[in-house]
């Protein structure tokens, strides 16, 4: 294992932690999690074009691992998605399979855009 590795996540990892507070602040849970709901949406999104980017040898493997593995590694979060839907379901059983679906298939939906906008030119043309 390279050191440097190690530190070029902590400080992804840093930034994207901040970044999920920031939304956290920004859209605060109250009756439905449409912040993590957000974060997870939005992180598939963005880790679907890092790595049609990084697949294509138009990002760096550093770049990719402060970015996919860092910043969205915690911008990010499974664990808090787990606990708001156990939360749901104990007061809205509806809400929390419309949770559920959202993220489940929304959120591979979104990588796979966000893939499909580099290899097809749409985001970054490779000419």
């Amino acid at each position: 294992m390279d050191p440097k590795n190690l530190l070029i996540v902590a400080f992804g990892g840093a930034l994207g932690a901040c970044l999920r507070y920031l939304v956290i602040i920004w859209i605060p849970p109250e009756g439905f999690p449409w912040s993590t709901l957000s974060v997870n949406l939005l992180g598939s999104l963005i880790l679907g074009i890092i790595i049609g980017l990084s697949s294509n040898n138009i990002l760096d493997e550093k770049i990719t691992l402060l970015l996919a593995t860092g910043l969205l590694g915690a911008f990010t979060t499974m664990s808090t998605y787990s606990i708001d839907t156990i939360s749901l379901w104990e007061n809205d059983k509806i809400l929390a399979i419309i949770y559920i679906f959202s993220t489940a298939i929304i959120g591979p939906i979104l990588a796979l855009i966000g893939i499909e906008s580099i290899n097809s030119g749409i985001i970054l043309n490779k000419n």
